[in-house]
């Protein structure tokens, strides 16, 4: 069979549905792809938006991995299984699991079915702030080495070690049958190569650098005398998750018997090593050293690459680390990004949709099937119509101002403890005006992570979006555009997060020696791109610096709220 004749399946689990996408290897070209909605997700179970809890049960994953490859499959040209040779995995992360002693998540036996922390911690889980800033404290006053030196020199409570600590401390059920920690990426390619015990599945560098504060410096995590100080429930656990960590094009195994019949694959299909998705989509959206690549949706992840030598001993503070090889190998990955941006308009769209859904919703005066369409329908139309009306607004140097941290904030400087904030309203505020301020903050905020990289060094030259925001929202690119004061280029793949899982695909299967000779073949063509108005730069600048100074205020609260609580606690023991 010629190489050029052979295809790969890219996997990409978001945050509501896994994709598949089969590629063909020899120009990048989607032959077939399917979707999955996760179910179980979205009836809202195992979540808790109150307490920041956001759980995914492995039923979801399981049944989302089998349905999207067969469909896929289907779809596709009679012969294509029998023709694919590699497969890769992107998901999202960080998204750990506790594991028993065969690797099989702790929500996959019967008696914790039901129980939230036995299942994947979704990345954007918050539930462990309070862990994160123990792990933050600790890093700078234990008198050795701060390991959040690569992570900016800030953990988050999205990442890895808070959240084990968090679900630990939370559930001795769980405490106690937990033999390890896996990320969903390593877990989804474990399951498929059929080596799922902890001690031996080969790990992902881009995971464990960028959440779990891995570094060859540190003979891999954290010192287990640090995660015994951190906690004591932590005792031992470092020896039961691992020490070496693999790149993307690292082949992790064969396709197992098991799968291989369950999909109808052949068993010699490679698979490679799982990574986040926003580090795969970097791939498949063409970064290069020099270009910031925006891989926009529900939040952002903001990344760029350089070579060690650009880098020359460098650590970037107040990003979500730097890792070597974790998004092109060979090359220093930086990730930054938003913990939201999509969330923040989804917010605005359900909290005017409220009467809708609670009012006339109920109304029986009309029928309920019309009643259902006609919610649905307005509902769906909001955002649209929003942006619409905004886009025609004149800009108000002084009018309404957002802040985007209604799910705290990544980067610049981890700190999920803030919160988001509107300014500046009048009785003439309308629903556009809000929204164009909402939108105008989430811009800012991706200026606050471009000017930090500058700052600290990293040269940004371009910039490349991807995403569903990117591909289907005009009005907030050209936001972006007008803010960041730089053209914003789109690709015209739909999947680049899957389309980076298949470039993987075809390295760990030998088509391309390498990453980016696979890039070079297989990237998508950019379908559009949004340059910045000039004349808006002037007003923009000024209100950057109201939004700085709105965002100044708002962190002195943060912290007083903070101390105000701390001091109740202390309180509260003592009596």
């Amino acid at each position: 069979m010629s190489k050029m004749n052979q295809s790969v399946i890219g996997v990409d689990y978001g945050t509501d549905s896994v994709r598949t996408v089969v590629v063909n290897v020899r120009n990048g070209q989607e032959v077939s792809s399917a979707v999955f909605k996760y179910p179980r997700w979205k009836k809202g179970q195992f979540c808790d938006p109150s307490c920041n809890q956001f759980r995914q049960h492995p039923l979801d994953y399981l049944e989302g991995l089998e349905y999207t490859i067969k469909q896929a499959l289907k779809k596709a040209p009679k012969g294509t299984a029998a023709r694919v040779v590699g497969l890769s995995v992107a998901t999202t992360g960080s998204t750990p699991v506790a594991v028993d002693i065969h690797g099989t998540p702790l929500a996959l036996l019967p008696e914790f079915q039901d129980n939230p922390n036995a299942m994947f911690v979704l990345w954007k889980d918050h539930a462990g702030v309070k862990e994160a800033g123990e792990i933050n404290a600790l890093a700078k006053s234990w008198g050795g080495t701060d390991f959040t030196c690569y992570s900016g020199e800030t953990y988050s409570a999205e990442w890895f070690w808070a959240k084990i600590l968090h679900a630990l401390r939370a559930d001795a059920a769980v405490a106690k049958k937990a033999f390890s920690w896996v990320e969903h990426c390593d877990w989804v390619t474990a399951l498929l190569t059929g080596n799922t015990d902890p001690l031996k599945l080969k790990r992902s560098r881009c995971a464990a650098g960028h959440k779990a504060m891995w570094h060859p410096s540190f003979g891999g995590l954290p010192a287990e005398e640090f995660l015994a100080k951190l906690d004591p429930c932590l005792k031992g656990l470092r020896e039961r998750l691992y020490e070496e960590t693999y790149t993307s094009d690292t082949v992790a195994g064969v396709m197992c018997p098991e799968w291989a019949n369950k999909l109808g694959l052949p068993e010699t299909v490679k698979v490679g090593v799982g990574a986040f998705d926003a580090h795969i989509g970097a791939v498949g959206g063409g970064i290069t050293s020099g270009v910031l690549l925006k891989i926009m949706g529900t939040s952002t992840c903001d990344m760029a690459v350089a070579t060690p030598e650009e880098i020359s001993g460098r650590l970037v503070k107040g990003i979500c680390g730097q890792v070597d090889g974790s998004i092109v190998p060979g090359l220093i990955g930086l990730e930054a990004g938003q913990s939201a941006f999509g969330d923040v308009y989804a917010w605005f769209r359900d909290l005017l949709a409220w009467p809708l859904m609670k009012i006339l919703a109920k109304n029986k005066a009309i029928p309920a099937r019309q009643r259902r369409r006609v919610v649905q329908e307005t509902i769906d139309a909001i955002i649209e119509g929003l942006s619409k009306e905004a886009a025609e607004l004149p800009l108000d140097e002084s009018g309404a101002l957002a802040l985007d941290w209604h799910n705290g904030r990544r980067t610049p400087d981890a700190n999920q403890l803030l919160k988001g904030a509107i300014a500046g309203l009048t009785l003439g505020t309308d629903a556009p005006l809000i929204f164009r301020a909402l939108v105008e903050a989430t811009a800012f905020g991706s200026l606050a992570i471009r000017r930090r990289f500058e700052e600290e060094g990293v040269d940004i030259g371009s910039v490349i979006a991807v995403g569903g925001i990117a591909k289907k929202s005009p009005f907030v690119m050209q936001t972006v555009a007008d803010v960041l004061g730089m053209p914003i280029q789109v690709p015209k793949a739909e999947q680049l997060c899957a389309l980076g899982a298949a470039m993987f695909a075809a390295t760990v299967a030998g088509v391309y020696p390498n990453v980016p000779a696979a890039m070079k073949a297989m990237r998508s063509p950019i379908q559009k791109t949004y340059h910045p108005n000039k004349g808006r730069a002037a007003a923009y600048k000024a209100m950057y610096e109201r939004y700085l100074e709105l965002g100044g205020y708002a962190e002195q609260l943060a912290a007083a709220d903070k101390q105000a609580r701390q001091l109740e606690a202390r309180s509260a023991e003592g009596a």
